[in-house]
C-alpha cells in the first residue's frame, strides 16, 4: 500500500481506517479529523499555525498523520523526554505501521542524557565520590556501557535521576572535547547526531529544540538536520524556556563542575601543577562566600537589590577576580592536554560572562541594560536556592527573537497545546512568541464534563493571603476527601502552604484513622510519587508546581483535585516585575494583558489533571473566593472546560455518592 501525500483524513481517522484497526478501542472523533486536516493545509501551505486541542480530543494522531504523509523531514519537539520516549517508543511507531510507510525514526536528546567514555574513563580514577552508593553505581555503567548501542542514562531506570554520579559520566556542551577526544568514534552523542540527521523523522524535547536555536545564531554547526516541517507539542510551555535560552546565565553548579573538572584533570595527567589547585580551592570558595553574603533572600531577585548589599558586591567581585585568575593560569598550561585545553577555554568564557553581569554599561545597580538583538531591553536578576545561585540576563520579552526565528525559515511551524488560549482567544500566548499574523485555531475536549465534573468553590473561606488561608484550604476539603475516599491531588502555589497542609493532614488522618497513603513532593522524585500514587488507588498527593502539568492519572485513581489559590505569578519576580512595568509604560494594563491571561493558562493546566478519559469522574476544587467573588472571575473559570457548577457540599457530597453507586452496581453485575 503506497499512501499519497495528504491521504483522506476523514477516511483514515474512521472507524474501519487504518488507525482502528491497529489500536483497540479507537473511536472516530469529529475534533480529531478536524485538527489533522487544519494541520495538513498549514503544512501544504508552510504556514504558522498555532492549535489548541481540549484534553481527549487526541492531538498527538491528529499532527502525527499529516506530518509522516507531508514529505521532506519532520522534528516534533515536546516538552519533556518523558513525552519524548512516549512518542518514540509508542505513537510514531503505531502511526507509522498503520500507513505503511518506510520512515527512519530518530530520538535525540541533550547531550547530558548520554554517557559519555572519555568522563567514564576519567571517574574510574576518581577517588572522591559524592556518596559511597555512586561509587557503587558507577560499576553499573561502566559494565552497561560496554554493551549499550544507545548510551542512554534513561536505560538505567535502577539509578536516580538526582544521583550525584551523573554529572561525573556526562558531558556538557562546556566540557565536550568533540573530534580532539580519543572517544570520538565510540561517541554516544555523536552517535545520536548521526541519526537523526539520516532520519526522515526527529524527536527532540524543547530544551534542545532553543540549544540548536542557539547554535545557529552563533554560526556554529547544527545540532539538528534541517527540515520541512516542525511541530512544538506542549507549547505552552516555550516562553519560559525561550527566555531562558535567549539570555546568559552562569550559576555555582557550574563554577563547582568546572573546578572538579580541573582537580580531576590535573590529577590524572598534570601532578605537578599544585599552585593551579590552590587556585581552585580559592575560587571553590570564593563560590561558596557569594551565597552566604546573599543572606537569607528567597528564590529570584533583581540585581539592584543584590547589589545594595555591601558583603555581596564585594563577593562578587572577589568571585570575578578569582575567576579571571583561574581563567589565566589555566590558559598558561592548555598545552599540556586536552582536558586542560578545554577547562581554560570554559573558564574564560565563564569569566566573561560573570563579569558582563557585574559590569554591563558601567553600572551595576541596573537591572534593565541594552540588548543587542532586540530593542527590548534585557534583564539582570538571580535565583537563590539554599545553597547555590544563578545569575541571570535574560530578554524583557522574547517576541522579537522568536518571531525573527519562524518568519527567517522555509518550513512549516505547528505549536499545540491542551492550554494556549484564554476564554477562546489567543491573544496573550501570541504577543508572548510575537506570533500575531500566525493562524489559530481550537478544538474543544470531546469529554462530557457536565456529567463527569463538577467544579466546587466553597463559601466562607478567607482571602488567599491571610494566614489562615492554608488551615481553612484543609478544613473544607476534609469533607469532600472522605467523599471522594482519597484518590485526591492538592495543588499548592507554594512549598510552605504545601508543607504546612502536609502536617496538618498527617494529624487529622493519624486521629480519624484514615490509611489512605498521604504523600508529599519532596519526600521522593516525580516519578516515584506518581507511580505509587496510580498502585495504591486512594493515596492523597500533595504537590507544588511540577505536578500542575504533564501528570496523567487516568481512571479511579484521581476522582478530586483541590487547588489552593489562583496561580497569579508572585509580584515580586524581577522578570515579570519588568515586563509589567514595560507594559504600563506602554499603555497596557499589567493585571488585564498578563496577569489575568497568564493565571488563567496556569489554571487550565492544573484542573487538566482531572479528566483524562471518557469514563473518568471527579471534582475540581477551588479554595480561592475570587474566582466567584471578584469580576474578573468570570474570565478565569470561563477558560476552564464546561463543568457543572456548585458551592454546596452536599452537592459535591451526592456526586460521589451517586457515583460510588453506579461503580458498586456495575461491579455486582460483572
Amino acid at each position: 500500500m503506497t499512501v499519497p501525500l495528504f491521504p483522506d483524513i476523514a477516511a483514515f481517522f474512521s472507524e474501519e481506517g487504518p488507525l482502528a484497526q491497529h489500536l483497540p478501542g479507537f473511536r472516530a472523533r469529529p475534533g480529531q479529523q478536524a485538527m489533522a486536516h487544519t494541520i495538513a493545509e498549514a503544512i501544504r501551505e508552510r504556514r504558522c499555525l498555532i492549535a489548541e486541542a481540549g484534553t481527549g480530543t487526541g492531538k498527538t494522531f491528529a499532527y502525527l498523520v499529516p506530518a509522516l504523509t507531508g514529505g521532506g523531514k519532520v522534528i516534533i519537539s515536546t516538552g519533556t523526554k518523558t513525552l519524548q520516549d512516549q512518542l518514540f517508543e509508542r505513537d510514531l511507531p503505531l502511526v507509522r505501521d498503520a500507513l505503511k510507510l518506510p520512515l527512519s525514526v530518530a530520538l535525540l536528546k541533550g547531550r547530558s542524557n548520554y554517557l559519555c567514555l572519555h568522563r567514564i574513563a576519567q571517574a574510574q580514577h576518581e577517588d572522591l565520590f559524592p556518596s559511597r552508593r555512586d561509587a557503587q553505581y558507577l560499576k553499573t555503567i561502566i559494565s552497561f556501557s560496554r554493551t549499550s548501542e544507545r548510551g542512554d542514562r534513561s536505560e538505567l531506570a535502577n539509578i536516580p535521576d538526582h544521583a550525584g554520579i551523573w554529572p561525573m559520566v556526562t558531558s556538557t556542551r562546556d566540557n565536550c572535547l568533540g573530534s580532539h577526544c580519543a572517544h570520538v568514534d565510540d561517541c554516544f552523542v555523536t552517535r545520536a547526531r548521526k541519526e537523526a540527521l539520516d532520519a526522515d523523522v526527529v524527536v527532540i524535547n524543547h530544551h534542545l529544540f532553543f540549544a540548536d536555536a542557539l547554535l545557529r545564531e552563533e554560526g556554529l554547526s547544527e545540532l539538528l538536520p534541517a527540515c520541512n516541517t516542525v511541530i512544538l507539542d506542549e507549547a505552552h510551555q516555550l516562553p519560559d524556556i525561550a527566555t531562558v535560552f535567549f539570555g546568559k546565565r552562569i550559576g555555582s553548579m557550574q563554577l563547582m563542575e568546572m573546578a572538579r573538572d580541573t582537580e580531576i584533570a590535573v590529577r590524572t595527567g598534570a601532578n605537578d601543577l599544585t599552585e593551579l589547585l590552590t587556585r581552585i580551592d580559592r575560587l571553590t570558595l570564593a563560590i561558596r562566600q557569594l551565597r552566604l553574603a546573599a543572606g537569607e533572600f528567597p528564590g529570584k531577585v533583581a540585581a539592584s537589590q543584590l547589589m545594595s548589599l555591601p558583603a555581596f558586591a564585594e563577593a562578587l567581585q572577589t568571585l570575578a577576580k578569582t575567576l579571571d585568575e583561574t581563567a589565566s593560569d589555566l590558559g598558561s598550561v592548555a598545552e599540556r592536554n586536552e582536558d586542560l585545553g578545554a577547562i581554560a577555554a570554559r573558564a574564560q568564557a565563564l569569566s566573561c560572562d560573570l563579569q558582563q553581569w557585574c559590569d554591563v554599561n558601567d553600572n551595576a545597580s541596573d537591572d534593565a541594560i541594552e540588548n543587542p538583538e532586540s530593542e527590548m531591553p534585557l534583564i539582570r536578576w538571580a535565583d537563590l536556592s539554599p545553597h547555590g545561585w544563578q545569575l541571570h540576563t535574560s530578554p524583557l520579552s522574547v517576541a522579537p527573537i522568536f518571531r525573527s526565528f519562524i518568519e527567517n525559515s522555509a518550513r512549516s511551524w505547528i505549536l499545540t497545546s491542551a492550554t494556549l488560549s484564554v476564554a477562546g482567544q489567543f491573544g496573550h500566548y501570541q504577543r508572548e512568541l510575537g506570533l500575531e499574523n500566525a493562524q489559530t485555531a481550537r478544538w474543544d475536549s470531546p469529554f462530557d464534563y457536565e456529567h463527569q465534573a463538577v467544579l466546587y468553590v466553597p463559601t466562607g473561606l478567607p482571602l488567599p493571603n491571610s494566614r489562615e488561608h492554608t488551615d481553612a484550604v484543609i478544613d473544607v476539603a476534609l469533607p469532600v476527601l472522605e467523599a471522594s475516599r482519597g484518590r485526591a491531588f492538592l495543588l499548592f502555589t507554594t512549598h510552605r502552604a504545601l508543607q504546612h497542609a502536609h502536617q496538618r493532614l498527617q494529624a487529622v488522618f493519624a486521629e480519624r484513622g484514615w490509611d489512605w497513603p498521604l504523600l508529599a513532593q519532596g519526600e521522593a522524585s516525580r516519578s516515584e510519587l506518581l507511580e505509587r500514587f496510580r498502585m495504591e488507588k486512594n493515596a492523597v498527593l500533595l504537590g507544588a508546581a511540577s505536578f500542575w502539568e504533564g501528570v496523567d492519572v487516568a481512571g479511579d485513581a484521581l476522582s478530586l483535585v483541590v487547588i489552593d489559590k489562583l496561580p497569579f505569578a508572585p509580584p515580586d519576580d524581577p522578570l515579570l516585575a519588568a515586563r509589567l512595568e514595560h507594559l504600563k509604560k506602554n499603555g497596557g494594563d499589567p493585571f488585564r494583558d498578563w496577569q489575568l491571561p497568564q493565571a488563567a493558562i496556569d489554571l487550565k493546566q492544573g484542573a487538566g489533571r482531572l479528566i483524562r478519559t471518557e469514563t473518568d469522574y471527579g471534582v475540581l476544587m477551588i479554595t480561592d473566593p475570587r474566582l466567584v467573588e471578584k469580576p474578573y472571575g468570570k474570565r478565569l473559570w470561563r477558560s476552564l472546560p464546561p463543568m457543572r457548577r456548585t458551592r454546596e457540599l452536599k452537592e459535591v457530597v451526592a456526586f460521589f455518592e451517586d457515583r460510588n453507586q453506579k461503580v458498586n452496581l456495575t461491579a455486582k453485575n460483572t
